[in-house]
């Protein structure tokens, strides 16, 4: 009876299925020839790992989500093809501490979402697009995928605006649910949003990738939204807005979510606040290590990473705050600054510092080589692969933005690139071209390196 139980289990329908349906696609997934012809391996018995390289992102992002999860089941790195996704999927298992050593990637979901005239639709399905080319976990280290946008912003949310017109990420609303620029409204009777969050976090464990999502802690940039009113100013000091902040987190968390980025995390407490650019109060230090201790408790996960902005610098203040890692510490063009401090910390696996490759705050300039070079130095600076510190990166350091925009405009405004209206064109001309080809494709020989350190 057992046995029979769990086989019932098994064959229930997935959340990817209930998706595929939604969007009139079948389940039945098939290889995908594409894919095949742009797969990239780890190196010698790290072959099994597999994801597409020497792309544009456009040629992943113009089609469709039923392709998409061909592509993905593809690149599995077992020996058998699932002609109908597996459910359930599980995250890989990196241990408890995982996040201490992780890649973070942090992929702007809504500047990759579908432009059509003024609309912004769709961020999540364009992320599950986009999940073939990110290069998969390596045996001693994770790479995890954070998401730029979850919560609706103040400034217009599904829409995009001018170049020069404020649209910024950095302003949210909790408990108005999600971003219309992310979730799919039209199938949303049939996958809600938690669903639509659980099949991108499905298909990304999948992918043997973690994943997470970008919050902000400055009280000035967040709303609380109750009977029908947005706009009401968020305040710490309220109990209820303090557990509205924690009940968001946690809902994500159990759709599949295990890290999450703290904007401004470096301030909590007041520390430091001469160089704090961020409008209005942060948590107190004790409060902030009572939220994050309830959002792993009430999550049921003690796996969860807690990544702080520029939390780097005073260790024991960051590790006992409950964070994993932090940014900004570490010259990323110093190799040997970087195995410095790898040697450094091998023995705190809690907690270490980490290797920027860029930003959000990125205001573009650097040439590919630098970058590639921050990328080499982020994952071989270290004598031992499970020494690796974690380190952190943006979208355009693996798929180059064209050369009149950066990550931090992408998180302030929210423009179309489109030259005739259509998400296609959006698509191909925010990034670059023949030359953003071959930087992807050197990223994709960096990572089948790095994959058997």
């Amino acid at each position: 009876m057992i046995f029979i139980f769990r086989i019932q289990i098994m064959n229930t329908e997935s959340s990817v299925d209930k998706l595929l349906l939604a969007l009139g696609f079948d389940t039945e997934l098939s290889e995908d020839n594409w894919t095949k012809e742009h797969t990239y391996n780890g190196i010698g018995e790290h072959c099994f790992k597999k994801w597409v390289s020497n792309i544009l992102p456009c040629e992943l992002l113009n089609r469709s989500v039923k392709d998409a999860i061909n592509s993905i089941v593809t690149l599995c790195e077992c020996h058998t093809f699932y002609k109908n996704f597996p459910n359930p999927v599980y995250s890989p298992d990196y241990g408890n501490t995982w996040g201490r050593s992780a890649n973070y990637i942090e992929i702007n979901n809504r500047a990759i979402a579908e432009m059509e005239g003024n609309i912004c639709k769709n961020g999540m399905l364009s992320s599950i697009k986009l999940l073939p080319a990110i290069p998969p976990s390596a045996k001693s280290w994770a790479n995890c995928v954070i998401l730029s946008q979850i919560f609706p912003n103040i400034y217009g949310d599904g829409l995009n605006k001018a170049p020069w017109e404020e649209n910024s990420i950095y302003g949210t609303i909790l408990g108005g649910g999600y971003s219309k620029n992310i979730i799919c409204k039209e199938i949303e009777d049939k996958v809600s949003a938690e669903e639509q969050f659980k099949v991108f976090n499905d298909l990304a464990h999948f992918r043997g990738l973690k994943t997470g999502f970008r919050v902000v802690i400055s009280e000035g940039q967040m709303k609380v939204s109750t009977g029908g009113d947005s706009n009401i100013p968020f305040n710490w000091d309220n109990y209820e807005h303090q557990e509205l902040f924690i009940d968001e987190c946690v809902k994500l968390m159990k759709t599949g979510f295990e890290a999450m980025f703290i904007d401004s995390a470096k301030h909590i407490g007041g520390f430091d606040c001469i160089n704090y650019t961020g409008v209005g109060r942060l948590p107190n230090y004790g409060q902030m290590q009572y939220i994050l201790n309830e959002i792993r408790a009430r999550a049921g996960s003690f796996t969860i990473s807690f990544v702080g902005e520029k939390s780097t610098g005073d260790f024991e203040r960051y590790k006992n705050l409950g964070l994993t890692s932090g940014t900004a510490f570490i010259d990323p063009n110093d190799f040997y600054s970087v195995k410095h401090w790898a040697e450094k910390m091998k023995y705190s696996r809690e907690y270490a510092p980490g290797v920027e490759v860029s930003n959000d705050n990125d205001p573009g300039g650097a040439t590919y080589e630098e970058r590639l070079n921050r990328l080499r130095n982020s994952l071989f600076a270290n004598e031992f692969a499970s020494d690796k510190l974690p380190s952190f990166m943006q979208m355009h350091d693996i798929f180059p933005l064209r050369y009149d925009t950066n990550t931090h405009h992408l998180m302030m405004c929210n423009p179309s690139y489109s030259t005739d209206g259509t998400k296609e064109s959006h698509f191909e001309n925010l990034f670059t071209k023949d030359d953003g080809r071959e930087y992807n494709h050197k990223v994709g020989e960096i990572f089948a390196h790095a994959l058997c350190h």
